[in-house]
């Protein structure tokens, strides 16, 4: 199985992999960026402002998570925002392929929560405004990732282990 966390940029999704990681320390951490990074590295010379715009991203992620579950026997947790609707049905339709169940949960909280949050993380202070630059991406986007999730929860209001929480019981 794969826990796919998706949101926008600085809603709390690699926080809430951590800690429902901490809770139930069966789920493996499998991020999707070190696919992009591999073919950004390999692919050097081909234009490209966002991996995820390279068909092989889509098509390597559910792979390379296969590979990795098929290794370890282990269920995945991954936390990678998609914004573009036809990236995450071919990232779904790889995974199907590759017979791994997908529980897609969608972090979500209005746009002054998550601009608390941006402006409040201090671990990543150089990514503040190219996440602040993206929350309109994803406020398009929220429809159909909000339709096409498993769970959608609303986080503003919420503590980051109240939220991990959430996800954990829906699993059950």
């Amino acid at each position: 199985m794969v826990l796919w966390i998706n949101g926008t940029f600085g809603v709390g999704k690699t926080t809430a992999a951590n800690l429902i990681r901490e809770q139930d320390p069966a789920w493996r951490l499998f991020d999707p960026e070190w696919v992009g990074y591999m073919l950004r590295a390999n692919l050097g010379d081909v234009p490209c402002d966002d991996f995820q715009d390279l068909p092989p991203w889509r098509t390597l992620v559910p792979r390379v998570a296969h590979e990795i579950a098929l290794l370890t026997g282990d269920n995945l947790l991954a936390m990678q925002t998609v914004l573009v609707e036809e990236y995450w049905g071919e990232l779904r339709r790889g995974f199907t392929d590759h017979r791994m169940e997908v529980f897609h949960v969608v972090l979500d909280a209005d746009e002054a929560t998550v601009r608390s949050r941006i402006m409040a993380d201090g671990a990543d202070r150089g990514a503040a405004q190219w996440r602040l630059d993206h929350l309109h991406t994803y406020n398009s986007a929220r429809a159909w990732m909000t339709a096409s999730a498993d769970l959608v929860v609303d986080t503003a209001g919420l503590t980051a282990a109240e939220t991990a929480s959430l996800v954990v019981d829906a699993l059950r």
